[in-house]
């Protein structure tokens, strides 16, 4: 691909068009398998060690959930032998990535003026970014793997062009739903330009990809609403390497009880309605030492209401690597956000044998079967969350049959080696098909 000038992906123009009403100037091809320019001969060899490519849009390594999932997939597959490359464009040289964005930052301002008559700086900026992305994956030589797998939209819209030459097979493990997320918190508008540029990518990865796995049913239905077939989606529950000797039994400092929450201090994982939820139980909480674990850009605002609540009993800790210890010495694990897909804290919490109260959100109630192996509460309802709290904390039984349960569901269904295994599945017959 000959990208010496930046030029928006022909569909992506044509989105832009019929948005602006401009008669388009452009195709939208559909993908093709059978009349891709290379074809791999049929194999069939079930005992094959892969050589893997797992990309991502995101930098790599990072905090948060995408980059455990990338680094447990990756370590788990080097485990059964296949040779596994992780790919970001924070591994890219610096000085190239600036030369890269300064022949496109103009020449996309220029194409957008010109068509359009003005240009959205947040489409600008993707373009951008997309650009200098594909530019640095030019040099990779995607002839080498047997597999990629895409960990968002965007990777899958470049390396779906790439292989439109290479007819690899392609897997696309989305970690969100990108636009309607965006909707959802107002960071873009419903029926703007921002709205069908984003939402053509995501159907054009769909498009794509050879295979889409899923960390959770909930996905099903917004990526069927995009253009996927549900014979197209597999779940694929993530699995943790979680420390065998955190497994033995509770470790307690103290006699309190102990609550944590483990998360990012952000807006949207809710520790606001955390500590209303404390705020309606403080005769019952005298005994209780709640944890908040993690920080971000809501620690300021999260102290000024602890304080103002009169919540002394909680404390902030501020980013951990210790989290199973911690975890080991928790009686209620919360997790109260509003917004997520499938959190590993959970996952954790769920290993270490702790009863868990979490939100109605994503994929977490394939995790948590409620009043079995945890409490399931509606998002952003601190009435609820502290009445199962409540019920928790004077309800020792029901908390250490729940934290059994948890602990045994987890090490039977949300193992590594589990999700490894099913993915690798996929893999070998996507790999034998083509």
């Amino acid at each position: 691909m000959n990208h010496e000038i930046a030029f928006p992906y022909p569909y992506l123009i044509n989105t832009l068009d019929q948005y602006y009403g401009l008669k388009s100037r452009s195709s939208r091809k559909t993908i093709s398998k059978e009349n891709s320019k290379r074809r791999s001969s049929s194999r069939k060899n079930s005992k094959k060690k892969f050589s893997i490519l797992i990309a991502t849009f995101w930098s790599f390594p990072h905090v948060g959930g995408l980059s455990n999932y990338i680094s447990t997939l990756s370590k788990g597959l080097k485990s059964q032998g296949h040779k596994v490359d992780i790919i970001s464009p924070n591994q890219f040289s610096m000085s190239k990535v600036k030369q890269f964005r300064e022949v496109a930052t103009p020449n996309l301002k220029h194409f957008f003026t010109k068509r359009y008559g003005s240009y959205n700086d947040r489409i600008l900026n993707h373009q951008r970014l997309i650009y200098v992305y594909e530019k640095m994956l030019e040099t990779i030589n995607l002839e080498k793997y047997d597999i990629l797998h895409a960990q968002d939209l965007f990777t899958a819209n470049i390396l779906g062009r790439f292989n439109e030459f290479y007819n690899k097979p392609l897997f696309y493990t989305p970690h969100g739903m990108f636009t309607s997320n965006r909707l959802k918190f107002n960071i873009i508008k419903k029926s703007s330009v921002e709205e069908a540029y984003f939402t053509e990518l995501e159907s054009k990865a769909i498009e794509y990809a050879s295979h889409i796995i899923v960390l959770s049913d909930s996905f099903r239905e917004p990526l069927i609403k995009l253009g996927a077939k549900n014979r197209n989606i597999t779940t694929v529950i993530t699995g943790i390497d979680y420390p065998v000797n955190q497994r033995e039994g509770k470790e307690k400092d103290s006699q309190k009880l102990v609550i944590t929450c483990v998360a990012r201090l952000g807006p949207r994982k809710g520790h606001n309605y955390l500590f209303d939820a404390l705020a309606r139980l403080k005769k019952y909480t005298s005994n209780v030492e709640v944890l908040i674990v993690g920080d971000g850009q809501m620690r300021e605002k999260l102290e000024k209401q602890k304080k103002a609540l009169g919540l002394s009993m909680v404390n902030f800790l501020g980013s951990r690597d210790d989290v199973p210890s911690l975890l080991n010495k928790t009686d209620i694990f919360v997790l109260p956000t509003i917004n997520d897909s499938l959190p590993i804290s959970i996952i954790e919490a769920m290993h270490s044998g702790t009863a868990v109260i979490s939100t109605n959100c994503g994929g977490i109630p394939e995790l948590i079967k409620h009043n079995k192996t945890g409490i399931i509460v509606e998002p952003g309802d601190p009435k609820q969350l502290a009445h199962a709290l409540k019920f928790l904390i004077t309800n020792k039984e029901v908390r250490n049959k729940m934290s059994t349960t948890a602990k045994n569901h987890a090490k039977n269904h949300l193992t590594v080696d589990s999700m490894v295994g099913k993915i690798k599945h996929l893999y070998t017959d996507f790999w034998e098909m083509n």
